[in-house]
């Protein structure tokens, strides 16, 4: 039996924060800095009362109400977040009963970052081999911007929150191909939210500013020197080893869809691997790094935009906090 994409959709929150604005709380940066060197002229906010579950519940409502799919027809439902609405229950129980999926449905959250879709894509594929379920809805929903500091303005520079849905299922438009992925924990100090789980759960105000970044262990810490020399390190063989499970190399393959992470990684990452910029698609200058949900916002953007063609032969690659990576291949029909 084979898994497929069948339908695949993202939403945005309406608040919007521009490169305009950060300028007037930071100053000493300028809108030409930010928009060259990261790629990103605005990003997306979640309001202060929309959450996770609502955005998810959002972008689940407009896949079934723009592809005519009946709720009854779903029979699992996976949620990629590192933002739930509580510890329990899980948020994805939340996001099945407000879209009316029958009670008959599996559902899960799975906590992972920017290789999370990879990683959906996975766990949906294996549940379609299984025989577990035919009709999955994957969806990826993150508030990383309730994480920031108001004072971090690299991070804040770069992220943004979004949803996305996916339906994998035994039929549709993309045969989702074969898996390439990794995990290396000693690298999870370098992006952290330390504070609020039950290891740590006292928060504290406390931040400071260094060479490696702003921290408050009661907010988002991101090592950027250090997620850029992983990813470095990591992504090549990432490629490789996806390309050659689905027996390609990059002049077969058609079309390169990475983790929007930030302009500068991405283009050091295209050079490195000889992409040609033509095949390597990018679309974050309008909502920022919104973590697990980058890559279907390009996915569903190149297809919009006939960026994609019939028969088309489409590698995903997700990488980023845990450390966490993960390729494979859509061949489009």
């Amino acid at each position: 039996m084979k898994a497929f994409i069948k339908a695949v959709t993202y939403i945005l929150p309406e608040s919007i924060l521009t490169n305009e604005s950060l300028v007037n709380e930071f100053p000493e940066w300028s809108v030409e800095k930010i928009a060259s060197k990261i790629g990103i002229n605005q990003r997306h906010i979640a309001a202060k009362d929309e959450f996770t579950s609502d955005l998810a519940v959002k972008v689940g409502e407009k896949i079934l109400s723009d592809y005519n799919i009946n709720p009854n027809e779903i029979d699992f439902v996976l949620l990629c977040t590192q933002s739930p609405d509580y510890f329990l229950p899980t948020t994805a129980c939340i996001v099945q009963n407000k879209l009316n999926i029958p009670t008959s449905a599996g559902a899960l959250d799975f906590n992972l970052g920017c290789s999370g879709y990879v990683y959906g894509l996975a766990l949906a594929k294996g549940l379609v081999y299984a025989g577990i379920a035919k009709n999955i809805l994957l969806i990826t929903s993150e508030t990383y911007s309730k994480f920031l500091h108001p004072k971090d303005k690299s991070n804040r520079t770069i992220f943004g929150d979004a949803a996305s849905a996916t339906i994998v299922s035994t039929d549709g438009f993309a045969e989702i191909g074969e898996f390439e992925l990794g995990t290396d924990g000693k690298g999870a100090e370098n992006l952290i939210v330390k504070q609020g789980a039950l290891k740590e759960p006292f928060r504290s105000e406390f931040y400071e500013e260094s060479e490696n970044g702003f921290k408050s262990d009661a907010h988002l810490f991101m090592n950027g020197n250090e997620i850029f020399n992983f990813t470095i390190k990591a992504i090549p063989g990432l490629i490789a080893n996806t390309l050659e499970k689905n027996k390609l190399n990059i002049d077969s393959t058609n079309v390169f869809i990475f983790h929007q992470a930030n302009m500068f990684m991405l283009n050091h990452l295209r050079k490195k691997l000889n992409i040609p910029q033509e095949k390597f698609l990018c679309w974050m200058e309008n909502c920022g790094n919104t973590v697990s949900s980058t890559i279907p916002i390009v996915l569903k953007e190149a297809i919009e935009n006939n960026q994609i063609n019939q028969n088309d032969k489409v590698l995903l690659a997700g990488f980023g906090v845990g450390y966490s990576w993960g390729g494979c291949v859509l061949k489009f029909k």
